[in-house]
């Protein structure tokens, strides 16, 4: 079995260590920790001479003992346990006790004072102070990127949704820092696979993924996108996402990188050329841009500026590709600015009928268009394509428990065009409902985002005496319940007629999402079993309060 040594230092003390061939990652960094005396829970940090932060892995380089690496044990990476354990907090709890106490005083109050938004800030700053590492988790320097999650969202409604220039200025320094370092191959194998964990990475680290997919399909090279030009580009998509629960950038990175994982998946580009698959991932990157947090059935409801603005016609979505158009508008962030007239063209119109595909009130007949054609579908048809690629969009926008993705094409002549804008528009459909078929401890905590968007929305609908959606409703709907409508419904019918044109993605896209309607199938049946214990139990007591009082009398 072959060998390598590799020396490094260690506060200053000189060591070395022999590593088989056939190491793990983890037995590399299992020896480090030996070394620094570290625990299982410590963080290493790895050093070139030049003072550059390395990788742990089994392609580590040897050296000599005159070009030793430094050896860092930067911090304890705390989960819950490890906090209760060692320190006595259970972060949870306190997070479980603030909202009910935070729920106790709306409903009594129908206000949220100061106090309690103080109180969450509080117990966050110790989240973030004893989880949080200010370095590069993506490049695997002491995250294992198959564990479950560590940024799970803590929602906190006494935020604006506009980010501050501050903040805004300190994700783009630390992008700018972490944007020379090379993404290891492992990250950009995991980059390509549905099972992409969104919650262990930071929005600089987020930045840089986008960033590397453009590269890898080789779209910096295929339409002169300069790099500096593509930074600039993605910061200002960055700073367009609002901080809402559910519609933000992290949902923005998810659908990108469902319609990323696609297109490897299912070999788009075996099918679709490169103005396609580019229209596919941006239209993904930009289809939420500036969400407010409130659906279109608000919107109009409330007679909203942007719903008097585009007529009550997909308010919303018609509002993303304003904003996206006008951020190309901006000469130092137009990725677009070396393209031809005509690509220019192709991409706006792409990127519009995708990004529109988006709204669920058009689902049913995006979906039945794409059906009637399955039979004779046809990769040389303009039409066929456009639907593809609209159910594409929508799998990828609404799918956290089996993602996929797709691709979109230009018209070759009129009667072809209008069959390759409806396949477009399938391709961004399928990217953009794409949770459902991720893990489900990816997929879950997406939920919590989503019922907390929507539960603020009909509070607010309920103060405005406006229609309440029985799915928003907090005094109505369960986590199960809001899925298993929405999976039988929505999700399956729409995965299993791509599945007829690609039956690669049954096994990473269907069978997730067929395991999470189980799940939540499961939970809605202990819950009913749940209540109907509670109303035996209330009867009981009710019955013998009557037998009591006819004692007493």
């Amino acid at each position: 079995m072959a060998t390598k040594v590799v020396y490094f230092t260690v506060d200053g003390k000189p060591e070395q260590a022999e590593f088989r061939s056939d190491d793990t990652a983890d037995e590399l960094k299992d020896t480090f920790r030996a070394a620094a005396e570290a625990n299982s829970d410590d963080i290493l940090k790895l050093y070139n001479t030049k003072g550059n932060l390395i990788n742990i892995s089994p392609k580590l380089p040897e050296n000599t003992p005159d070009t030793r690496y430094k050896l860092e044990v930067v911090a304890l990476h705390c989960n819950d346990n490890v906090l209760a354990t060692q320190f006595g907090v259970v972060i949870k709890d306190l997070e479980s006790r603030i909202e009910m106490l935070e729920k106790k005083v709306f409903v009594e109050n129908g206000e949220i004072p100061p106090v309690v938004g103080e109180l969450k800030h509080k117990v966050e700053h110790l989240r973030e102070k004893l989880e949080g590492v200010d370095h590069l988790s993506w490049l695997g320097l002491f995250k294992d990127i198959s564990c479950g999650t560590s940024l799970k969202p803590f929602w906190d409604k006494t935020q604006s949704i506009k980010k501050t220039e501050e903040h805004n200025r300190m994700v783009f320094e630390k992008f700018k820092k972490i944007s020379q370092v090379q993404v290891t191959d492992e990250v950009r194998e995991y980059l390509r696979k549905p099972t992409f964990d969104n919650w262990q990475w930071d929005d600089p680290e987020m930045i840089i993924l986008l960033r590397q997919m453009y590269i890898d399909l080789d779209l910096v090279s295929k339409f002169n996108i300069e790099m500096n030009v593509l930074h600039q580009w993605l910061y200002e998509i960055y700073k367009n996402y609002n901080q809402v629960p559910f519609h933000n950038f992290k949902h923005c990175f998810m659908v990108a990188q469902m319609m990323y994982g696609l297109t490897w998946l299912i070999d788009l580009r075996s099918v679709l050329d490169d103005v396609d698959i580019f229209i596919l991932l941006t239209s993904a990157i930009c289809h939420d841009l500036d969400h407010p947090g409130y659906n279109n059935a608000y919107q109009i409801n409330a007679k909203t500026e942007l719903a008097l603005r585009y007529n009550d016609i997909s308010p919303l979505e018609n509002h993303h590709c304003f904003v996206a158009f006008e951020i190309l508008q901006k000469s130092h962030c137009n990725i677009l600015r070396n393209v031809s007239k005509e690509d220019y063209k192709r991409i706006r119109e792409g990127m519009i009928r995708c990004i529109l595909a988006t709204d669920m009130a058009k689902h049913n007949e995006i979906l039945n268009n794409f059906k009637s054609v399955m039979k004779n579908f046809d990769f040389k048809s303009q039409e066929h394509k456009s639907l593809l690629m609209m159910i594409l969009m929508k799998v990828a926008d609404i799918s956290n428990e089996a993602r996929p993705l797709g691709v979109a094409e230009p018209w070759l002549d009129c009667l072809l065009s209008e069959f390759f804008n409806q396949l477009l528009m399938i391709l961004l459909k399928v990217a953009d409902i794409s949770n459902e078929c991720r893990p489900m401890d990816v997929a879950e905590p997406w939920l919590e985002c989503l019922l907390q968007e929507f539960f603020n929305q009909s509070d607010m609908e309920k103060l405005e005496g406006l229609p309440v959606a029985p799915f928003m409703d907090r005094d109505k709907v369960t986590k199960s319940s809001s899925q298993i409508g929405f999976i039988k419904f929505a999700l399956l019918p729409l995965f299993e007629a791509l599945r007829e044109l690609f039956p690669v993605i049954e096994k990473d896209i269907i069978q997730p999402v067929r395991a999470a309607l189980e799940y939540y199938t499961d939970m809605q049946k202990a819950l009913e079993e749940e209540k109907k214990k509670g109303r035996e139990a209330a009867k009981q007591r009710m019955d013998k309060d009557v037998i009591k009082s006819k004692i007493q009398t």
